[in-house]
């Protein structure tokens, strides 16, 4: 294991959801370093294939789900996957994601749908399957990766900005429910990210001016929002850190 960080989570579970790329891959490869045992959860097998022997051959622990977080029976499967595997689950971070920009009369009901269903549905009812799990332990940690979009308004993304926003207010009113039971949650809301969801905007001139207006930016990296993760998750139980805004240095709009 790499000796780059210490061992505060060894023995400790964590789920990441969207690992196969970007914020995922590297918040599981950074947990892991840790000593987390990490559940890698995406949809495509093989980077997740890729990323379990990257982790193991820096003596890590992985295990791969293969998981579609808008269908009900892999949310099942996951955490049945975890808890026959390990027998407990610590920390879940829900950061799997999908931003189809466009403007609200030009978008078709199903990208619609999609959206909210991969950034809030999913991660509402995967976190729903995983509280009891936390509730017997008396323990867990819930991280959920919301936006700066969620917080602060965009033009041509009102239901990527919508779902976004209900991340944070879900994520606020979960934890007034299970912090008396020692569960902490955690709203993570990067800014411009050189990740992959650029690629999900349909629309070719929204496309153009946001990778330009990127252009102008020195963008925060995967390892950027992993490092923070994991600092958020590794700290002792009476430290709750509910919510970090994480933006580039020049960075000001939105």
């Amino acid at each position: 294991m790499s000796d780059d960080f210490g061992s505060e989570l060894d023995g400790k579970v964590a789920i990441v959801t969207g690992a196969s790329s970007g914020i995922g891959e590297a918040t599981a490869k950074s947990l892991a370093s840790r000593g987390a045992s990490v559940v890698l959860a995406a949809r495509r097998e093989g980077e997740l294939e890729a990323l379990q022997t990257q982790i193991e051959a820096d003596d890590g622990d992985a295990l791969v789900v293969p998981t579609d977080i808008t269908n009900d029976d892999d949310i099942d499967a996951l955490v049945d996957a975890t808890t026959e595997e390990y027998g407990r689950i610590d920390i879940l971070v829900n950061n799997a994601g999908y931003m189809p920009l466009t403007h609200i009369a030009d978008a078709d009901r199903e990208t619609l749908q999609t959206t909210i269903d991969v950034n809030l549905t999913g991660l509402i009812t995967l976190t729903h399957a995983v509280i009891p799990t936390m509730l017997e332990q008396e323990s867990g940690h819930i991280v959920n990766l919301s936006s700066v979009v969620g917080r602060f308004l965009m033009e041509n993304g009102s239901h990527y900005n919508a779902a976004k926003a209900g991340v944070k207010m879900f994520g606020d009113s979960l934890r007034l429910d299970v912090a008396a039971d020692g569960i902490r949650v955690a709203t993570i809301e990067p800014g411009s990210v050189a990740t992959e969801l650029l690629e999900h905007i349909p629309d070719d001139e929204i496309k153009e001016g946001i990778e330009e207006y990127a252009a102008g930016l020195r963008p925060l990296q995967p390892d950027d929002i992993a490092r923070t993760i994991t600092f958020v998750v590794s700290q002792p139980p009476h430290v709750d850190i509910n919510e970090v805004l994480i933006r580039p240095t020049d960075q000001v709009q939105p």
